[in-house]
């Protein structure tokens, strides 16, 4: 490996861009979490009208919006790292500990939400930190071998060998199943054991079993990249860059989601049929995310909506309190500890109740940062970090 990096010479501004696709993100991931119950899969009788909603929100937003977040999150390292490189000093003993910090909030939030995502970052951000200071060439390739998605490679080889290989499977639904009990009759204390006890363990075998680690860490790295390039700013070719990129998301679409539909249920080998649907689900995410990302930043800055987009940045710029608050929201209303809502709502409902809560979050992430530069979270995290 070849530490070529050398600090930019440009100082990196506030990216009202990234503000908005965070805003974004953590409102689609609010909403699909609320049609999920927060992880608590028991409806009643649905309607066509729910499951329209359910299969919509979950071709436009599931696996899209956390993928947007993961993207950013890579560029927040590579800013906060690069500010400090122009001044002379290494930011990399700091980023680890705020991994530290990351995971503490994320401990706080299974809590209340066993489906916490806090966690899974503070773990990729460390194995990603001995890496922020490669070449472009180097993390390049490693973010590509990472988007290939090695370990589904693996089991797709492994099962064509071997005809009596099992999907990989680290026990995630059972410890889903351990969790019922305390969501539907438990008490707060109770919910709070069992997510501590069996959401940590959760997260990362669900994420390795469906391709969600490889992908966090392929998404840091390619926000890493992009920071370098400078991908988010009104700078140079970059706006021919983001039409280009949308119409090769496209493109790359169109032929993925057909192979996607219908490959993996023309194959005999549960493994292999496993493993191809993971992959080329990743592959399909990965190539909407981009399209999402080029085309809200290319109407940033392009066009006369520019104006309105940037409205949604309040909401981006609390990204971690909001996230650390609709866990605590969504568990009061569907939990049994709370409203019990689980027994009535189905998804069209579960949505307009998402919609509620991420306009009331956004209602008092203005108020608050008409009063402060930082959400409180957001504010708490970097007084820790520098202490």
């Amino acid at each position: 490996m070849t530490y070529t990096y050398t600090p930019s010479t440009l100082s990196n501004t506030r990216v009202d861009a990234a503000d908005i696709l965070r805003g974004i993100a953590i409102g689609g991931i609010v909403m699909l979490h609320f049609i999920e119950h927060m992880n608590f899969y028991q409806f009643p009788e649905l309607t066509i009208l729910d499951q329209v909603v359910w299969n919509a929100m979950f071709f436009l937003c599931g696996g899209k919006m956390y993928a947007i977040f993961s993207l950013l999150f890579g560029l927040s390292f590579f800013i906060q790292h690069d500010n400090q490189a122009q001044k002379g000093k290494d930011f990399r003993l700091r980023f680890a500990w705020r991994m530290v910090l990351l995971m503490s909030f994320g401990l706080f939030d299974l809590l209340f939400f066993n489906g916490d995502i806090l966690t899974v970052y503070a773990a990729c951000g460390l194995l990603v930190l001995p890496l922020i200071r490669l070449s472009n060439r180097t993390l390049a390739w490693i973010a590509l071998f990472l988007a290939l998605q090695p370990i589904e490679i693996f089991y797709l080889i492994w099962g064509a060998v071997d005809p009596t290989v099992r999907p990989l499977d680290l026990g995630s639904g059972e410890l889903f199943g351990a969790l019922l009990g305390p969501q539907s009759h438990g008490t707060i204390w109770e919910v709070a054991v069992a997510g501590i006890q069996y959401g940590f363990r959760i997260n990362f075998y669900w994420a390795i079993e469906n391709g969600r680690l490889t992908q966090t860490l392929f998404l840091f790295l390619l926000g890493i990249l992009m920071g370098r390039k400078r991908f988010l700013y009104d700078e140079g070719e970059n706006a021919h860059l983001w039409v280009r990129t949308m119409m090769l998301s496209v493109v790359f679409l169109l032929v993925v989601l057909p192979v996607q539909q219908s490959l993996p249920g023309l194959v005999e080998n549960a493994c292999m049929a496993h493993s191809l649907q993971v992959m080329l689900t990743m592959w399909r995410n990965a190539a909407m995310m981009l399209f999402i990302v080029c085309a809200v930043t290319w109407t940033y800055h392009c066009t006369a909506w520019g104006k309105r987009l940037i409205l949604i940045a309040p909401y981006g710029k609390m990204s971690l309190t909001n996230y650390l608050g609709q866990s605590i929201i969504g568990a009061f209303i569907f939990y049994g500890w709370g409203l019990e809502l689980y027994r009535v709502s189905g998804h069209a409902m579960s949505l307009l109740i998402g919609v509620g809560c991420v306009l009331l979050q956004y209602v008092f992430c203005r108020w608050w940062l008409s009063r402060h530069a930082r959400g409180p979270f957001e504010a708490l995290w970097r007084r820790l970090t520098w202490m």
